[in-house]
């Protein structure tokens, strides 16, 4: 079976930057599992696995427009202190998790702290990154019912 939407796909990858030094990657005997067509992936790879079938290999390298998308110096801002709970330790380096006022959890890195400033940024850490993935296809089937309803692959027996 070729993988096309609609399909659950399991590859094992590794991602590097162009230097060779792995960003990610599957752990050995525990593929990424998921739903081919709705976005659980970056679009770069998933249209690279478009068309391939279970034992294919592949490497692919996606600009940042495919991957993370560009960085955005919007998502870069300085936040006062005081707007940060009392005795939450700040770090430079360090992420944290802030609810957006959607009501959606939102990751954003410490870029620095300057006197009574924050700098944070709310890019994902790989925006503006040339993604280089090798892919090994390990498995591909049609989705159930549940999954096309649930929008995401689900383990064996149904499990999500």
């Amino acid at each position: 079976m070729k993988i096309t939407k609609d399909s659950v796909v399991s590859i094992d990858f590794r991602l590097h930057l162009g230097d060779g030094e792995m960003v990610d990657e599957s752990e050995p005997g525990d593929p990424l599992v998921y739903l081919q067509g709705h976005e659980e992936v970056v679009p770069g790879l998933e249209k690279a696995l478009e068309g391939k079938a279970k034992g294919d290999t592949l490497s692919v390298v996606i600009p940042p427009e495919d991957g993370y998308g560009p960085h955005d110096p919007e998502g870069v801002e300085e936040v006062p202190k005081s707007e940060f709970p009392e005795g939450l330790e700040l770090t430079e380096g360090g992420i944290l998790t802030a609810t957006d006022p959607d009501g959606d959890e939102v990751d954003f890195l410490i870029k620095s702290i300057k006197g009574d400033l924050v700098v944070v940024d709310y890019n994902h850490p790989l925006a503006g990154k040339t993604l280089h993935f090798d892919v090994t296809v390990r498995d591909v089937r049609a989705a159930t019912a549940d999954e096309l309803e649930h929008g995401h692959a689900h383990g064996p027996d149904d499990a999500h």
